[in-house]
């Protein structure tokens, strides 16, 4: 269940309530009777890792790096097969 920050216009009294998403916010302080009011503050997001970068997602820098690793892994297979042929019959 979230945890909604609270604060009283009247008395300035704040407080932090956990309530459900389906029920209804809270109207009046418990201290002096006043209206209450939610509090909206910034939410601490950090992101970690390689992504999250405005050029990750650019289809140049993803078709370059799909193609790169397709060619080295196809180059030594190649020359693996052609130097143990080349033992065989030797």
């Amino acid at each position: 269940m979230p945890v909604y920050a609270y604060a009283c216009t009247a008395c300035g009294h704040a407080f932090d309530a956990r309530q459900g998403f389906d029920e209804p916010a809270l109207t009046v302080c418990d201290a002096c009777g006043g209206a209450l009011r939610k509090q909206y503050g910034t939410v601490g997001v950090t992101f970690n890792g390689s992504g999250f970068y405005r050029t990750d997602s650019r289809s140049a820098s993803g078709a370059g790096s799909a193609s790169a690793p397709a060619a080295s892994g196809s180059q030594p297979a190649a020359k693996s097969s052609t130097t143990s042929g080349g033992g065989a019959t030797a």
